[in-house]
């Protein structure tokens, strides 16, 4: 199955409210991966997610939101805050159809980073496999272990 990408209209009610309950079924996964109760992103509502700042590109499947990547871009430096895919597709090449599109869209960048839970293994292999490496790794909030990774230039 294949899947387009482009970036997402947060104006557009339809588009912000599935990207919502997108968000909110993929972190569950995640949380419960790193042994959190919940994280901030299953709370945030369509109002903070259009307040972001972040840049949003999507990958449709039939027409359906499967996934998304949101990005902030300072300078040469591209800050990944979030990549979320259904779970139903997970597996599917959504994640990496969306970090290459973004790839190609900010090849420019001399910096990348994203950080994701320590535990949450499928996340850290995919961006391992794609250069980045562990920058930091800390403690936060409930005991969680979260970790910064970075890679220099486009790959």
């Amino acid at each position: 199955m294949s899947q387009r990408v482009d970036g997402l209209d947060l104006a557009d009610d339809a588009t912000v409210e599935a990207l919502v309950a997108l968000q909110r079924a993929s972190y569950a996964v995640e949380a419960e991966l790193i042994g959190a109760a919940e994280l901030p992103p299953q709370r945030e509502t369509a109002e903070e997610l259009r307040a972001s700042g972040e840049t949003f590109l999507g990958a449709r499947r039939d027409g359906r939101l499967v996934g998304a990547v949101a990005y902030v871009r300072d300078g040469g430096t591209v800050d990944i805050h979030r990549l979320v895919v259904d779970p139903a597709a997970f597996r599917g090449g959504i994640a990496t159809a969306l970090l290459d599109a973004l790839d190609a869209r900010e090849r420019d960048a001399e910096h990348w980073t994203v950080g994701t839970g320590a535990a949450n293994a499928p996340a850290r292999a995919l961006y391992e496999r794609r250069g980045f490496t562990v920058a930091e790794e800390r403690l936060v909030g409930d005991g969680i272990r979260y970790v910064r990774l970075d890679r220099s230039g486009g790959q």
